[in-house]
């Protein structure tokens, strides 16, 4: 397997990613869930890299080879969260079992006034972390999103939900906008969230171990972090089977401190802590990884991003 994770190919055209949140919506959860086996076994037979990906993945984490029916289940698991987030963003939380850990911690921080800044990975659903406005009310809650990865499927759900797409952060702007937003969302008390596992192209990339092996990670999360002097918070929605999710919140450190005398080394025992946090989660729930590309091959010597710099140093 070759290339950027980003050139993926978005799953689907226009018209069947329109036809499959028509059909979900009008048939309803069950028989749609008894459809996306076919959809599943489609995308099985024919997204080979992706299929790769997961059994390399799989063979780690399980610490031997993989079966070509687990590879099947965790592309299931997949695309079970996708037609989740067509009925989170359309109805709301109501037919779901959401079990919340951790919410008593954040929301103390949060009460602080000085604004949280969410920190997950593409594990499970990031969707589900929609329900805090259920129980934060109060409080702005904004997610960082790259629209131009999958523009199509992008539009059609935040045309169920415009008030949640309005939120959304798109990364795709640039780096300074980014920054600046995420900035202002939290010098008004809000939370602004982001995942932090996967590095954009041209970004810069430190390796620390993960499952057995060095593996690269995005520094700009973290450097981002150590300039807002808020506090940060891991969160993991993990689909458990049926309708049921486990959305948790752990307190990862009250203020990032990366010194520029020392910076490669903090950055360095920044990413191995979030790692081993990835690491926990993935082994505990395995299935809910899907990071589909060659993670640990992505090239970690690339240059900072035009604009990095600039506004980390403007916030």
């Amino acid at each position: 397997m070759s290339g950027h994770w980003q050139n993926q190919r978005e799953g689907g055209s226009r018209f069947w990613l329109g036809v499959l949140v028509s059909g979900s919506l009008r048939f309803g959860h069950g028989f749609m869930r008894r459809f996306l086996y076919l959809i599943s076994l489609y995308y099985f037979f024919r997204r080979g890299a992706e299929r790769r990906a997961s059994h390399d993945y799989l063979t780690r984490v399980f610490g031997r080879r993989a079966k070509l029916w687990q590879v099947f289940k965790h592309i299931h698991y997949f695309a079970v969260t996708q037609l989740d987030r067509i009925y989170l963003l359309a109805h709301g939380e109501g037919d779901y079992d959401i079990e919340v850990n951790g919410i008593e911690q954040l929301q103390q921080y949060v009460a602080q006034g000085r604004g949280v800044l969410l920190i997950g990975s593409h594990q499970g659903s990031f969707e589900v972390l929609r329900t805090l406005a259920a129980r934060c009310p109060d409080v702005p809650l904004r997610v960082l999103l790259d629209k131009q990865k999958t523009p199509t499927m992008t539009e059609l759900l935040e045309a169920l939900a415009p008030e949640v797409g309005e939120a959304v952060i798109d990364v795709s702007q640039g780096g300074a906008a980014t920054t600046l937003a995420i900035a202002e969302t939290c010098r008004a008390g809000g939370m602004a969230a982001l995942l932090a596992d996967r590095g954009r192209a041209h970004e810069t990339l430190r390796r620390v171990d993960f499952l057995g092996e060095p593996a690269p990670f995005p520094t700009g999360p973290w450097l981002l972090a150590s300039k807002l002097h808020v506090p940060v918070f891991l969160c993991f929605g993990l689909y458990r089977g049926g309708r049921r999710y486990a959305l948790s919140f752990e307190l990862f450190m009250e203020h990032v401190d990366i010194p520029r005398a020392t910076r490669q080394q903090a950055l360095d025992d920044v990413l191995r802590r979030y790692a081993q946090r990835l690491e926990h989660y993935a082994r505990l729930e395995p299935y809910n990884w899907f990071n589909f590309y060659d993670f640990w091959q992505q090239e970690s010597t690339q240059p900072r991003a035009i604009g990095e710099t600039r506004a980390i140093r403007e916030t």
